[in-house]
């Protein structure tokens, strides 16, 4: 069997959750500090940290089979690479953001102004769907300060809390789309090497899972045992087991995490008893 080389952020955002995320599905990478290269020591994988931006043409050009990276990087620079599973993590915003003091009424008060920008495919891309035409000053790092020193009138970047443009006296005013980490496939992967990606991808796919979810315990009158399964949102059907206390009975299950407090509320309404909750640490189908 051949190694599975991935492709992971040297630094930033990104670089602890895909490495924990590796490590959740099981996978011991023996890495040092400042390594740009590590290997797994109980599964075919081959970690090249590197610098975010080179990632897609890493895919491209087939130097690293798969990668974990920002959905708005390939939307920017690699937009034919295949996208095998959202991650879930580093959540943020593509967006065009102004002066808190630019009177803003709609994406046409931008028609023949400068931007500033990392993302000039995504921006143009943007502005072409109005038939408008922007001129784009591309930065690679610090945006934000481009409209403050007089060289934008508004900026397109990557917003997560917006803490960022507030502390810049920005406002966000027009969201491009909405990113996450992914993992993405380089179009030039062999058979071989795609029978390994499968054995990773259902790995993750385990951890995902389990992170959206919780697995709960209650105790229930036997005779509120048909109420509650028909309020739980289960995999196949609840267990249930006889209590030592007759005419109660334990039942178990799994209750997505996003709909938690809504269906607690709900079984305690049914008359679920004792609740308990506890994490789960993978979930296989």
């Amino acid at each position: 069997m051949g190694t599975l080389k991935i492709a992971i952020q040297k630094s930033g955002r990104l670089n602890e959750d895909s490495i924990q995320i590796l490590k959740d599905a099981g996978i011991s990478i023996n890495n040092g500090i400042d390594q740009l290269k590590a290997e797994a020591s109980n599964f075919p994988l081959e970690v090249l940290y590197l610098r975010n931006s080179d990632i897609p043409q890493y895919l491209i050009d087939g130097v690293v089979d798969i990668a974990i990276v920002g959905d708005n990087l390939l939307v920017e620079k690699g937009k034919n690479i295949e996208v095998i599973q959202k991650l879930g993590f580093s959540k943020c915003k593509v967006s065009v953001a102004v002066p808190k003091t630019f009177e803003y009424n709609s994406v046409k008060d931008l028609d023949g102004l400068r931007v500033a920008t990392s993302y000039p495919n995504t921006v143009i891309e943007f502005f072409n769907k109005f038939g408008m035409t922007v001129d784009i000053h591309q930065i690679s790092g610090s945006v934000e300060i481009a409209p403050n020193i007089g060289l934008a009138d508004a900026i397109v970047d990557i917003v997560s809390s917006g803490s960022t443009l507030f502390k810049n006296n920005l406002k966000e005013v027009e969201v491009i789309l909405k990113s996450e980490a992914v993992l993405a496939v380089s179009p030039k992967v062999s058979a071989e090497t795609q029978k390994i990606i499968d054995t990773l991808k259902f790995r993750i796919d385990a951890v995902l899972r389990a992170r959206k979810s919780k697995y709960i315990l209650m105790n229930v009158p036997n005779d509120k045992i048909e109420d509650v399964s028909n309020i739980l949102p289960v995999l196949r059907s609840a267990t249930v087991m006889p209590l030592a206390q007759e005419g109660w009975s334990s039942v178990h299950t799994v209750i997505d995490k996003d709909t938690f407090w809504e269906v607690i509320d709900q079984l305690k309404a049914a008359g679920a008893e004792g609740i308990l909750v506890c994490p789960i640490e993978k979930m296989v189908l």
